[in-house]
């Protein structure tokens, strides 16, 4: 049976986990129980209809639960556990999220502010532990602020390129009182600034050059949802497309344009077709080593052009000749309909951006004039939560 509280009440710790959960639409909930955490869970119960809890017979399976979960359905995966092991038996799923940036908010509760530090019963530092595998994480020992951090823990698991963010709750702060209001979560903020026009001209530049031209797609791809778009740049490139297997999806498996995986787990036309190509086009991938392989030889031909929404992930694994930064084009007003697009992803969590490539006519004055490209440039400020 459903609870319904007015705004400006006075809520447990554990009442406003539950409300911060329905304010950002959650529906889902997969964990197991323990001591720490049992007043989340007497409240998660009585709102039962409309939150569903998936028991897991482990709490890995509830962290790789809420990472599937958001893979297939595109929102933000939701594993609770308790103090201690319950909370390092997360470690692996929040890990694999983070690996392929996924948004995942894990919560879980601890001992007591005033046994923390002192190698309580099932005491362990969560947060600390998770520090290098989230993208952020919050240790919630003032009620006050509870559900601050809540949702400030979903927006940043979705902003930019998404990902884990772990809240660890004190077992007193569960049961603690503050007054609680209501919030509507406004939609995630991404900067429009224009990309750097000279990345967008050499962008131009190197495709129009380009004389046997590869396009190499990966995860950012399939977490955009920019299939229609990539499809219409490689039909307006008219260049052969690859992908990784986590973007697998992005670009139709029964296109004449298709070529299969590249890497040691690849078809040999995509191995060899990189290996020839004279522009590899990277858009939404993370050069891994099970793609590279030999580094040094890797598309030894080509010059390399990168599209991520990642600024760290350029030249990372691998010297790129130019790149282009940009933003989750979801989140972009569309543009007129002169503007021609190209698919501009980022890695995991992507943008889309227009650019002049195939013209017939006179160049135009400047490529991003042309283009209508939106998004976010790597000479800008770094992104602030």
């Amino acid at each position: 049976m459903a609870v319904e509280w007015r705004n400006n009440m006075q809520l447990t710790g554990a009442q406003i986990v539950i409300e911060c959960l329905k304010e950002q639409g959650v529906d889902t909930v997969f964990g197991y129980p323990g001591g720490a955490i049992l007043n989340v869970y007497d409240e998660l119960y009585k709102h039962q209809g409309e939150i569903r809890h998936v028991l897991t017979s482990h709490e890995q399976g509830a962290s790789h639960a809420a990472d599937g979960y958001a893979r297939s359905t595109g929102k933000v995966g939701v594993c609770f556990a308790t103090s201690g092991p319950g909370a390092t038996n997360l470690v692996t799923g929040i890990a694999t999220a983070y690996m392929d940036s996924v948004p995942v908010v894990a919560i879980t509760c601890n001992v007591t502010v005033p046994l923390l530090g002192k190698d309580s019963f099932q005491e362990i530092d969560i947060a600390g532990i998770t520090m290098p595998i989230t993208k952020h994480n919050f240790i919630v020992k003032d009620v006050t602020k509870l559900a601050d951090t809540i949702r400030r823990a979903f927006k940043i698991a979705q902003t930019g390129r998404p990902g884990p963010v772990l809240v660890d709750i004190q077992k007193d702060i569960t049961a603690a009182k503050t007054e609680y209001t209501s919030v509507e979560p406004k939609p995630i903020a991404r900067v429009t600034d224009t990309i750097c026009e000279k990345d967008v001209d050499t962008a131009v530049s190197m495709i129009k050059a380009a004389k046997k031209p590869y396009i190499f797609v990966g995860g950012g791809a399939v977490i955009s949802g920019a299939s229609e778009e990539l499809k219409e740049f490689a039909g307006k490139v008219n260049a052969p497309v690859c992908d990784t297997l986590m973007g697998k999806g992005a670009f139709d498996g029964t296109d004449d344009l298709y070529t299969g995986m590249l890497g040691m787990h690849g078809t040999k036309t995509s191995n060899l077709g990189v290996s020839e190509c004279d522009l590899l086009i990277a858009v939404g991938v993370r050069f891994s080593d099970r793609v590279l392989g030999n580094a040094k030889k890797f598309a030894s031909q080509a010059k390399i052009l990168q599209f991520d929404v990642d600024a760290a992930e350029i030249n990372k694994n691998i010297q790129v000749d130019a790149s282009v930064i940009g933003w989750d084009y979801r989140h972009i007003p569309p543009q007129p309909a002169n503007f021609c697009i190209l698919v501009e992803m980022g890695l995991h969590h992507v943008g889309q951006a227009g650019l002049e490539l195939l013209t017939s006519g006179d160049p135009p004055a400047s490529a991003s004039q042309s283009a209508g490209i939106i998004g976010v440039s790597h000479c800008a400020q770094p992104i602030t939560n």
